[in-house]
């Protein structure tokens, strides 16, 4: 039994050992038990279970003969040659006479799957049973049982456990790994189990100087920057170089298992400088022993370095001796180079039904894009399940993907928060950021945005470069949380370097724009055509957008034509729409072929456009029939701004009936011209006056300068059945001034200088006027020139020269031009010529 709770900081087994036996080399780690040692449990781990003290007391051997000990050894020769059957039965007579050697090799038969299936459960049973007894066996049975209960593999996990058996193992003098497997116990400790690193750096120091690589291996982690133990690169190279050797020479001796440690040294994450033919070459010397591991390892390798014959056929090696990953590899390189010829997907299904979370991932995908199979998104599901029961993190991320879209299945975020927090949990920085995501946007949950910030960062330091992007978009934007431009161009950048193509187009349109008022139109562009030619419509567009509008960049609207046509053939939804603006400004600036070609293609804006270019002869010769024509194809498909110019030509012609079903269409498009024009037709014929003016109101809500100057006019004077409100009236005029607008500054000049309806206000009206017909006001212009001829007694004259005379005062200077028109209206039949000529003009 062990005894109770020794109070010693130093840990001792607990049997009494002659001389220290076993544990002589851990002086000042682990005691000297001397006359009788204390059980190392209670100072590192809890109390051991009584119901496991038996096996480790100290009871009479099992009573073997020499004879016996000849069939167990013949036992052993039976499983090296294979001859399962016979040895089973040998040890099963054998576990029957009481013999706890026998039922530790039957152990390691069910534990490693030799002759039997697998059992992990049944290996513990028969480990736990050749404890019984001692013998000497029982170190190692201790060692293998040590082992499931820290895996938690047929048994439930125990760390504790697991501890005393460990260190009954060492106390047996087991020269196999029992110090390296406590030692990395005690690097972090265990449940029930308290970490003690000054012990774990002993006992792998001891197993080091026996010449144990591994524990070589370990303490040249330890010592590393990031390692466990304190920073020592010397020390760390200096164990590194040690296991080297070592290893060297048992891969020498054709150990493949040394082959492959010595290739992990030498890649770009091992101990030594990285060295890429060393590692391929050790690898290679496994694979030709005939390794699977290493044959998949190499074959990986040679993939990289596009020797894609040797690596297809170590992979089909590999994988006709079962190895599962050269499976799963296989088949993804073979779907990835023809998807078609079904090998691919074979592989694939084959390393799957062996419990591949890879090959099942990859098979969930391939039934997702229907590549190389009939799509079947249900399967693809059942497939990512299958991976995700084995807790593979990127299977339960796409199965968050799957559940957050419409794309394959009905959206459920709910089902897809629990996979993605579960993925989360594991680690899997893809389900982290697309958590953070879903708390930034509030899908499925409320918005949480410090959490979604939290796990993006998380993600984003786990390298995910989406997660980057849409840290530097939130941080952009400023909306969601808090603007930190800085802190976005940063992160947008790392997305970038990353490879991330989104990334590339949000930065390139955020230099366009401008960060913090910094235009960066070079880099912008740089960044835009990078991701335009890695497949990014939006990039496109964006770069179409910009070279039209003349944002950040020299206008071009050849090259954003050509910008915007790849992005329409890339699918782009929008850019069609944004094309066919572009193809219309380069009518208007004489283009007229691209016009017609966007007509031609069917946009109902540009069919509209080229029925006015050739109603008014802009870049065509006038052709009414023509006008009329793609008018008509424009108002067919549905184009309010074509219905409205049909409307205003049937009006010209009289035909008002014919006019307002055109106009009836417009208004229903929301067209705010045809407001004004229908609702200018209902008052003019009295048909409806009520409707009219509300028409009329609605356009100049709408911003069109035409209905707002008809508007004043009825309200100034009470027109078209409404009370005068000169107030109102005065309102629509000033906004049309404040906006600059010719016709308001015309009308509300003149009204000030008539002074019925406005206070008379000589200056202002005037300077109003001067303004309008600077604009090239038509009717202000001939106002100003009638007011000349009549102060000047000349109202016969020809109005020809008193424009003459205005072109003179407007083109000089423009405080003795304001002088100049103030003195010219001081006269009453200055100002009379002006008050006499009808207001409706100046809406012009």
């Amino acid at each position: 039994m062990p005894r109770p709770h020794d109070t010693r900081p130093i840990i001792t087994p607990w049997r009494q050992l002659p001389a220290c036996a076993g544990l002589v080399l851990l002086v000042g780690m682990a005691g000297c038990a001397g006359s009788g040692g204390a059980p190392p449990g209670e100072n590192h781990a809890t109390a051991l279970p009584s119901q496991y003290a038996h096996w480790f007391e100290g009871n009479v051997e099992a009573d073997m003969s020499g004879d016996d000990w000849n069939r167990i050894n013949y036992a052993q020769r039976l499983i090296e040659e294979g001859d399962y059957a016979r040895a089973e039965d040998q040890l099963r007579q054998m576990i029957n006479l009481g013999f706890p050697p026998a039922s530790y090799h039957l152990g390691r038969m069910y534990e490693n799957g030799l002759g039997v299936e697998r059992d992990t459960a049944e290996a513990a049973r028969l480990y736990a049973e050749a404890l019984e007894l001692p013998s000497s066996s029982r170190g190692h049975a201790s060692l293998n049982l040590a082992k499931l209960y820290l895996e938690g593999d047929g048994v439930v996990r125990n760390d504790a456990l697991a501890y005393y058996l460990l260190w009954q193992a060492i106390d047996e003098d087991v020269e196999r790994d029992a110090e390296i497997t406590l030692a990395a116990l005690m690097v972090e400790g265990g449940d029930g189990v308290q970490a003690d690193r000054r012990l774990a750096r002993r006992l792998y120091q001891r197993a080091a100087e026996r010449g144990d690589p591994r524990a070589q291996l370990a303490l040249a982690e330890a010592y590393r920057p990031d390692g466990w133990l304190v920073d020592d690169p010397e020390r760390s190279e200096q164990y590194a170089e040690q296991a080297a050797a070592t290893l060297q020479a048992e891969a020498e001796a054709g150990d493949t298992g040394a082959m492959q440690r010595l290739a992990r040294l030498h890649g770009d994450e091992g101990l030594l400088d990285g060295d890429p033919q060393q590692r391929l070459d050790w690898l290679l010397a496994a694979a030709e022993s005939g390794e699977p591991g290493a044959q998949t390892q190499a074959a990986r390798l040679l993939l990289e370095d596009g020797d894609e014959a040797q690596a297809i056929s170590l992979l089909e090696t590999a994988a006709e001796q079962g190895d599962v990953d050269a499976m799963a590899l296989l088949g993804d390189h073979l779907l990835e180079r023809s998807a078609h010829d079904g090998q691919g997907i074979a592989w694939l299904e084959r390393a799957a039904e062996r419990g591949s979370a890879d090959a099942a991932v990859s098979l969930a995908s391939a039934h997702l894009d229907g590549d190389g199979i009939a799509s079947n998104p249900q399967q693809a599901i059942a497939l990512l399940e299958q991976a995700a029961e084995q807790d593979d993190g990127y299977a339960l991320a796409l199965l968050g993907e799957l559940y957050l879209s419409d794309e394959h299945l009905p959206s459920q975020p709910l089902q897809a928060i629990d996979y993605l927090q579960r993925g989360h949990e594991l680690g899997h920085p893809y389900a982290t950021m697309q958590l953070g995501e879903v708390y930034l946007e509030g899908r499925g949950v409320a918005g949480n945005p410090r959490q979604a910030e939290t796990l993006l960062r998380e993600s984003a330091s786990q390298g995910q470069a989406s997660a980057k992007r849409l840290l530097g978009e939130a941080y952009l934007e400023g909306e969601t949380l808090d603007y930190h431009p800085s802190r976005a161009e940063r992160l947008l950048r790392e997305a970038v370097e990353a490879g991330d193509t989104r990334a590339m187009t949000v930065l390139g349109e955020a230099y366009l724009e401008g960060i913090e008022g910094e235009l960066q139109p070079e880099w912008g562009i740089d960044l835009l055509e990078d991701a335009a030619r890695q497949g990014d419509d939006y990039a496109m567009v964006v770069m179409g957008r910009a070279y039209r509008h003349g944002d950040g960049v020299e206008r071009d609207l050849q090259r954003s034509a050509y910008w915007l046509q790849q992005a329409e053939d890339a699918g782009h939804e929008s850019a069609g729409d944004a094309l066919m603006y572009t193809q219309r400004d380069l009518g208007a600036a004489g283009d007229i072929e691209a016009l017609v070609h966007a007509a031609e293609e069917g946009h109902p804006g540009a069919m509209a456009d080229l029925g006015r270019a050739y109603l008014n002869g802009q870049g065509v010769a006038a052709n009414a029939d023509q006008a009329r024509a793609w008018l008509e194809r424009a108002d067919r498909a549905g184009h309010p701004g074509a219905a409205a110019s049909l409307g205003r030509l049937q009006l010209d012609a009289g035909d008002e009936a014919g006019a307002r079903d055109y106009l009836e269409r417009a208004v229903a498009g929301g067209h705010s011209g045809a407001h004004a024009d229908l609702g200018e037709l209902l008052i003019e014929s009295g048909d409806d006056p009520e409707r009219g003016m509300q028409l009329l109101t609605q356009a100049a809500d709408a911003g069109h300068s035409g209905a707002r100057l008809h508007l004043a006019q009825a309200y100034l004077y009470g027109d078209d059945g409404l009370p005068q409100d000169t107030e109102r009236g005065l309102g629509y005029l000033q906004e049309g001034v404040d906006n600059g607008h010719p016709g308001a500054q015309a009308v509300l000049g003149r009204e000030y200088l008539r002074g019925e309806v406005l206070e008379y206000d000589a200056a202002r009206g005037s300077d109003l006027l001067l303004a309008a017909a600077e604009q090239g006001h038509e009717s202000a212009r001939l106002a100003l020139a009638e007011a000349y001829l009549a102060a000047n007694g000349l109202e016969s004259a020809n109005n020809e020269q008193a424009l003459i005379w205005l072109e003179g005062v407007i083109e000089g200077d423009s405080q003795l031009a304001s002088q100049t028109l103030r003195q010219l209206l001081t006269e009453d039949s200055a100002r009379d010529a002006i008050g006499s000529r009808d207001l409706s003009a100046a809406l012009e």
